[in-house]
């Protein structure tokens, strides 16, 4: 699986750090950062209950 954020959407509001920390942060200028664009199995209910979460739907998952 292989994380894709909609740039234009994005607000970095956060959502997505707070379910899923390992994949992703927010950077000291407030911005969304993807830590593992390619996250593991292991990994996948934390990445689609971010991708559920995001308010402006802004993340999407696709084939890896």
């Amino acid at each position: 699986m292989k994380i894709v954020v909609d740039w234009d959407l994005c607000e970095s509001n956060a959502v997505c750090v707070a379910r899923a920390p390992e994949v992703f942060e927010i950077d000291e200028n407030e911005q969304l950062v993807v830590k593992i664009e390619e996250p593991g199995e292991e990994l996948r209910a934390k990445v689609e209950a971010a991708v559920q979460g995001c308010p402006r739907r802004a993340i999407s998952l696709a084939q890896g």
